[in-house]
């Protein structure tokens, strides 16, 4: 393994002009449960951010309502001053009233509020990629992305996402401003997104999967991605993100561990390659 084994996976340059290694980290679980509070060890936390940038992963994603806020903080207190090659997206569009609790809000005021606090909290002066965390159908979309674009021509934002959208609203937030990214529950078990990820391939933009390693009964002995990953030499969870890469070339999954061994294991997986018939099993195993 080199000493920067995630770029084994490749790089992808989001918006056209911003090259990150596909093989990011979800930083959503340096978190306390429910996505509330500090982390139980935030040592080790802060210690899981250190070692994805000594391993090579140059995105990392987060959001204001994860903690909320703990995990912003806790990238600033790890990372900061950041190295020139790191990305930091994070996303606003929900309030938190306690542990797992999410409450949609785009009201555009609100959603310029929260870019700034993450300015703050990230300590940062602009925000690479800023994703709108859900639209919500209480304002309109335009609305909502208009406000993004406005904050990007002031200089806070240098690109824009989405997350848990379909096609159709993609296309439309594209008709307010370019769209870098989306961000979609996706994985070897669930791909409901299909279409979604086709289309942001022929356009372009970045397919960022949330949730990429729920393998359920696959992984279970005997199953395709048990028995992948006995031939490889490696875990169901590394063959999962393995199949991701392979995929597309615009997917950047970005699992997310609490645990440096953990993260270790999965950057490992930029290393592996699929077979076709391995890549075609696993594909029609669902």
């Amino acid at each position: 393994m080199t000493d920067t084994p995630a770029a084994a996976s490749g790089t992808f340059s989001l918006g056209g002009d911003l090259p990150v290694v596909r093989l990011g980290y979800g930083a959503m679980q340096i978190t306390g449960p429910g996505v509330w509070g500090p982390p139980a060890d935030p040592q080790e936390a802060r210690a899981v951010l250190r070692r994805a940038v000594e391993l090579g992963v140059t995105f990392i994603d987060t959001a204001d309502s994860y903690g909320p806020s703990v995990s912003e903080e806790l990238i600033r207190e790890a990372l900061a001053p950041y190295p020139e090659e790191l990305v930091i997206a994070t996303k606003a569009g929900f309030t938190r009233q306690g542990p797992g609790v999410w409450t949609m809000l785009g009201q555009p005021a609100y959603l310029r509020q929260q870019v700034e606090m993450s300015l703050r909290r990230l300590g940062l002066e602009r925000i690479d990629l800023f994703q709108l965390h859900r639209i919500d159908p209480a304002f309109p979309l335009e609305d909502q992305v208009g406000e993004l674009a406005a904050l990007r021509a002031e200089g806070k934002i240098r690109h824009i996402g989405l997350s848990e959208v379909s096609v159709d609203q993609l296309q439309a937030a594209q008709q307010v401003t370019p769209i870098a990214s989306v961000q979609n529950l996706y994985n070897l078990a669930r791909r409901d997104a299909e279409p979604l990820l086709d289309h942001c391939e022929q356009d372009g933009v970045a397919f960022i999967p949330w949730f990429p390693l729920a393998t359920g009964e696959l992984a279970a002995d005997g199953g395709p991605l048990a028995e992948a990953a006995r031939r490889q030499g490696a875990t169901p969870a590394q063959l999962a993100l393995a199949w991701l890469l392979r995929r597309s070339p615009v997917m950047l999954p970005i699992p997310g561990t609490s645990r440096v061994a953990h993260l270790e294991a999965n950057v490992a997986a930029a290393g592996l390659s699929l077979t076709d018939e391995e890549y075609a099993a696993l594909a029609a195993a669902v």
